[in-house]
């Protein structure tokens, strides 16, 4: 199962998986022109993963986000939250903006919509 790294536009954010830790890493601002285009093939990927992996745990550092990536996460969180129904262990540990009382409240939000762990840490600085 092989992950094609996206490098960060000033949109766009980095997106990378490390194998050994089984992790999914999402870094940066997200408000591409299409957002359900970015993150079909990411979406895709993670149905694929999590038929076949234990465990994954997604990390996300998103300072800005707008609607449709939005909607495009509560997508890849519904994933993750099936496959956590069916026995993979699934996890998320969100980094928010200190500076921004917004980026903790969204994180928040997401959290309220799984089941499986849901962690909320500040970005280190």
């Amino acid at each position: 199962m092989e992950f094609i790294t996206l490098e960060p536009t000033s949109a766009t954010p980095s997106i990378s998986y490390n194998p050994a830790t089984q992790t999914l890493y999402i870094i940066g601002e997200s408000y591409p022109e299409n957002s359900f285009d970015f993150y079909a093939p990411v979406i895709s990927w993670l149905r694929t993963a999590l038929t076949e992996l234990p465990g994954l745990t997604l990390d996300i550092a998103v300072t800005y986000m707008n609607s449709s990536s939005t909607k495009c996460a509560f997508d890849i969180m519904d994933t993750m939250e099936e496959a956590y129904g069916r026995g993979v262990k699934s996890a998320i540990i969100w980094r928010y903006d200190r500076e921004n009382p917004r980026s903790y409240e969204m994180a928040e939000d997401f959290r309220e919509e799984v089941t499986f762990p849901f962690v909320i840490e500040a970005i280190e600085e």
